[in-house]
């Protein structure tokens, strides 16, 4: 006989088993087991919200058998994730495999790694209803929300819409932020520049105007700047006061999750999902060369900047040994966490400082290796002495004019020998001045202006959208990947390089929701709720009259609204097509269907004409010459193919390109690597590789 632990994911169950050994046996529920059915709303409302649960589709085999497992074991321990959700798909499991909710048979672990999995075998608990009951709310809440208001958006606007809690209020933000674009006026200003050197030195430096001695002056026209510089022309510039100090710059804090999320959008280009896929692996488990499988990282899902002693001192011996003892602070650093931060976990941190990135390279996959490093860098960084700048700020003296020249160099480079963490908006590097002295002659060897105008409001990128999520208590780290997720695949918001901006369908939706659902949209009404949840997860309130809050008043909110729109339909413009109903002559409109989008001539019931939608490549097939179209796979992968079919049977996986074969003319296809090379699949014809620049001119 031996004890059963059940976990969420096979890796997981891999890397725990080696630790554990004999006399267990560590299985994988796959995630949730249990869940609120899709097809109904499946909670009571007038018995106290009680939800009504069933095993997951297409997982009663898994429940069977874990069930079986269960029954032949000699005790079963708990032990998936250490939050909310892994909470409750203990409680679910600990319910369908009839366990004692009062036994001791939940163990957690904050990192996969022999110390960790030890570590939380040693101090089993029960099942904390605290937490169980903080997801229930969530989860309930969220349905009651989604499956009110989404019926709603399909019959007052299309069908297929959905709305959320944090999806309204994260698109609402993205509209809000286009509406202040929209409406910003630029003003006009301009800046004076000189360029200069200090002789004997060669050393040209900049200098930015300033004003005079009352103060800075703001040039708001050509005529003014013109004017300016004419009495610039024969004014002797000489160096005034000089002031020179230390800056002391300190390391960032080890990573939470909201920070992972937002630091990895920056310097990688991951999309939050991205980031946290390959942060689930490294805690769950990865097979590095020499040390078999192994948790590389403690657990991502956490908002606490608590690090624990072991680690830090792992940390200060590791940065002695490579950078030498002035490379540690005076004394090991503490970070203090955000008001409100869930305590329970550690920072996201490495698990095994020595484990370096390039030691463990080979046995990551890109993404993986990538992320570990930003995760090791940033932790060690955090412990490393600070780095010192010698700055230098001077005024210089142009007639009855100011300049203000300034400048720095790394006294000393601390952390960032290491590593420097990434802004939205990146500070301008510095350079340092040439010895100044006051009352040093300058000489000019330019002297010009500039025209500017002052810059709207950015738009959110993702990294930007989930710092301001986070700062304004919407949401949770955890669901920040998910949310971006959904706004985009909803094709609420749209992607334009690294930003996000609304479609029309997005703007409608909240302006819909902001006449009749104000609340759901309201930021501080949606922190509030964030707020009440957290006090159920510390037992200070209960579930239910926290969702019987809530709910009260939405339900009014929503029967008034059903009422006052009934019969209302909102028609969108970017449904109209250039696609022509040749029954009618009608522009036809996208429709969404049960099987997804398709064009309908507007004219219905007169004209009941409907097609397809097609995505035409604009490339012509290589064997009948017909259009070679997009086209979708079952499982939803893109491929293409000709528009013929089933005529012509031409399909490729790879994109056709807008080049022709220089040997027999037909269209090329373009793999999908790096160097997108392109082919010839015409029969009979090799043709392969990169056509000269020009391409078939």
């Amino acid at each position: 006989m031996s004890k059963l632990v059940i976990v969420e994911s096979p890796s997981k169950a891999k890397t725990i088993q080696k630790y554990l050994g004999k006399g267990y046996e560590v299985v994988a529920s796959m995630g949730h087991v249990r869940d609120l059915p899709k097809a109904r709303l499946c909670v009571d409302v007038k018995d106290n919200f009680k939800p009504k649960y069933s095993v997951i589709k297409g997982k009663e085999k898994l429940v069977k058998e874990l069930k079986e497992a269960a029954a032949k074991a000699d005790g079963v321990l708990l032990a998936t994730d250490p939050d909310r959700e892994g909470e409750a798909i203990s409680w679910h499991l600990a319910y369908l495999l009839g366990l004692d909710e009062s036994a001791p048979d939940r163990v957690t672990f904050n990192e996969i790694t022999r110390t960790g999995v030890e570590e939380g075998m040693a101090h089993p608990r029960t099942i904390d209803l605290d937490l169980v009951n903080a997801q229930q709310a969530r989860r309930i809440l969220d349905r009651l929300v989604g499956y009110t208001l989404s019926p709603f958006l399909a019959k007052t606007i299309r069908r297929g819409l959905s709305a959320g809690r944090v999806q309204s209020v994260a698109v609402r933000m993205i509209v809000d932020r286009e509406e202040e674009i929209r409406a910003f006026v630029p003003q006009e200003y301009w800046t004076i520049d000189a360029k200069l050197t200090a002789p004997p030195s060669k050393a040209v430096f900049a200098a930015s105007f300033y004003g005079d001695e009352s103060g800075e002056i703001k040039i708001g026209s050509r005529e003014e700047a013109d004017r300016i510089l004419g009495e610039l022309q024969q004014a002797e510039f000489v160096v005034g006061p000089v002031k020179k100090g230390k800056k002391n710059r300190s390391p960032a804090p080890p990573f939470i999750t909201s920070t992972l999320q937002q630091e990895a959008s920056r310097k990688l280009g991951f999309q939050a999902r991205r980031t946290m896929k390959a942060a689930q692996e490294l805690y769950e488990g990865v097979e590095v060369e020499g040390l078999g499988s192994i948790g590389l990282i403690t657990y991502m899902r956490t908002d606490s900047l608590r690090i624990s002693e072991d680690a830090i001192r792992d940390a200060g011996e590791y940065i002695e040994g490579r950078w030498g003892k002035k490379y540690l602070p005076a004394k090991p650093r503490h970070f203090k966490s955000r008001a409100g931060a869930q305590d329970g976990h550690e920072a996201i941190r490495p698990s095994t400082i020595s484990l370096t990135p390039d030691q463990v390279k080979g046995s990551l996959t890109s993404d993986q290796y990538k992320l570990y490093k930003l995760i090791w860098e940033r932790f060690i960084a955090c412990q490393m002495a600070g780095c010192v700048l010698s700055t230098t700020q001077a005024t210089i003296q142009a007639g009855k004019y100011l300049f203000k020249a300034s400048g720095f160099h790394v006294a000393f480079d601390g952390f960032t020998a290491l590593y420097e963490e990434s802004k939205d908006e990146e500070e301008k590097a510095g350079k340092d001045l040439p010895p100044l002295e006051e009352g040093m002659k300058l000489k000019v060897k330019e002297l010009g202006d500039n025209q500017h105008f002052t810059q709207p409001p950015a738009r959110y990128t993702e990294a930007s959208l989930i710092k301001t999520l986070e700062e304004n208590g919407i949401g949770r780290p955890s669901t920040y990947a998910a949310t971006i997720s959904t706004i985009t695949t909803r094709e609420y918001v749209v992607r334009e390089g690294k930003s996000f901006k609304p479609t029309e369908l997005g703007e409608v939706i909240t302006k819909l929701m902001k006449e009749r659902f104000p609340k759901i949209v309201n930021v501080k009404f949606t922190a509030q709720v964030e707020n009440e949840l957290d006090a159920v997860q510390r037992g200070d309130e209960d579930w239910v009259d926290t969702l019987r809050k809530f709910y009260d008043d939405f339900d009014k909110t929503v029967q008034k609204a059903k009422k006052e729109m009934d019969g209302v339909k909102i028609r969108l413009k970017e449904d109209e097509t250039d696609v022509i109903c040749e029954k009618c002559g009608r522009h036809m409109v996208v429709k969404v269907g049960r099987y997804g989008k398709f064009l309908a001539c507007p004219g219905y019931p007169e004209c009941k004409n409907v097609k397809k939608i097609v995505n035409d490549t604009g490339a012509q097939c290589p064997k009948c010459g017909g259009k070679i179209i997009e086209r979708r796979s079952k499982k939803g992968r893109v491929f293409y193919g000709c528009s013929e079919y089933p005529k012509c049977d031409f399909v490729s996986w790879d994109p056709p390109s807008k080049e022709k074969c220089p040997v027999c003319g037909k269209t090329l296809m373009q793999k999908k690597t790096k160097d997108k090379r392109l082919y010839c699949v015409t029969p009979g014809c090799t043709f392969e590789g990169k056509l000269p620049e020009g391409g078939n001119e």
